[in-house]
């Protein structure tokens, strides 16, 4: 059974939720599922704008028999070759093999790569930056947006209804259930965070792609934004738009304190703890405590995309870094993300050195980061001779937050 929906006047949803998939990408835990978006439109000749990944292949193509019901589907239009987006592309050219493939160049490599079976004699159309594709009513000028997040990325806009077709970039984790739109929900509140997270942990080493790609965006009169995944914003879009600024040019959303610390056997959950009632009493607020052996790096790194201060604690383990604050480290720095302030803490029993090799491992990715001055090495646990320390440091990330 068909449950395609109506977007605007003959702009259709056609893709689907799936509720089972636990981790996106093979790393990335979720725990609502993820939405696979595609979309038809209707005209004198029919488009449909990417497919969807092979876990919902039967709701996709129900949807689009439902809505075809017989006529032809004149173009397949790739936005994306990843898999999740491009499975279907041989599923769709049997059912319909009249449909003409409409990519670019480093688009039908990829798809040689993944379908290396398939011919497309006849059957592409190559399309290069600013290229249209006229369907009747309804007219793609499509934009190349390289390395957002894959090479041949491109998007499309449709001038008529002022239809942004975002590919990957304003997407976000979990499914739809229903609420195809941004404005059906509490974005804010539910699904700002996931949001992000897709953002950070997806996009997130390419701000300066991201950045390029808003500059040729900028003149177009976007009524709508239709991402890959997630909810399509027909409402509020400078709110998503300034979001998305923010991120790719790795300036904090909130100007606070980030605490993330690894704890062997609760000195350092402590000294977290500690830290955070002293930030707080010195009415600093939003403050965020993250154990980074019970918190996803994925979590992690989103969460420091978000605030302007970040304070590390680990503990020193076999002469190394703790290997869940390695972890998170290695993916923030693969990710990209610059211009923290950032405070260390390090324990250690009889040779602490957590706190330098952390050190020189930020300051060796050549990624800016600011450093408070005061550092703090725990002896094994938290000592009154301590505190003075931590006072100092409190004092120091509350100036850098009124900077």
């Amino acid at each position: 059974m068909h449950n395609y929906r109506e977007i605007v006047k003959n702009v259709y949803y056609v893709g689907a939720d799936d509720h089972k998939i636990d981790k996106f990408e093979g790393i990335i835990p979720l725990s609502r599922g993820v939405s696979y978006n595609s979309y038809l439109i209707k005209d004198k000749k029919n488009c449909l704008m990417d497919t969807v990944d092979q876990a919902v292949t039967r709701q996709f193509i129900e949807n689009i028999d439902a809505l075809l019901k017989g006529e032809k589907l004149d173009y397949l239009v790739v936005l994306h070759m990843e898999p999740d987006h491009c499975y279907n592309i041989e599923q769709v050219l049997l059912r319909h093999p009249e449909t003409k493939v409409v990519g670019n160049e480093k688009t039908f490599t990829f798809i040689s790569n993944f379908f290396p079976n398939l011919d497309l004699t006849d059957k592409k159309i190559v399309v290069k930056e600013n290229d249209e594709l006229d369907l009747g009513a309804h007219k793609l000028k499509f934009i190349f947006a390289p390395m957002v997040h894959w090479p041949e990325v491109m998007i499309a806009f449709e001038e008529k209804e002022g239809l942004l077709f975002s590919a990957d970039a304003f997407g976000m984790f979990n499914t739809l259930d229903g609420n195809l739109y941004a404005d059906n929900v509490d974005f804010d509140r539910d699904y700002l965070d996931e949001a992000r997270r897709y953002y950070t942990n997806i996009v997130g080493k390419y701000g300066m792609q991201v950045v390029s790609l808003f500059k040729k965006v900028t003149d177009l009169k976007i009524k709508m934004i239709l991402p890959l995944h997630g909810f399509i914003w027909r409402k509020n879009i400078e709110y998503i738009l300034n979001k998305y600024t923010l991120w790719a040019t790795y300036t904090s959303e909130v100007k606070s304190v980030l605490i993330i610390y690894a704890s062997m056997y609760g000195d350092n959950a402590c000294c977290a703890n500690i830290l955070a009632n002293k930030l707080s009493m010195q009415n600093i607020k939003d403050i965020k405590v993250l154990d980074a052996s019970m918190v996803d790096a994925t979590f992690l790194v989103s969460e420091s995309f978000k605030y302007s201060n970040i304070v590390i604690i680990s503990p020193t383990y076999n002469m190394t870094i703790f290997p869940s604050i390695e972890i998170y480290l290695d993916d923030m720095l693969r990710m990209g993300l610059k211009n923290r302030t950032i405070s260390l803490i390090e324990n250690g029993s009889w040779a602490p050195n957590a706190k330098s090799l952390i050190k020189a491992k930020l300051d060796n990715s050549k990624l800016p980061f600011n450093f408070t001055e005061t550092s703090l090495t725990i002896k094994s646990s938290l000592k009154e001779d301590d505190e003075q320390i931590v006072d100092k440091m409190v004092e120091e990330i509350k100036n850098s937050l009124n900077d």
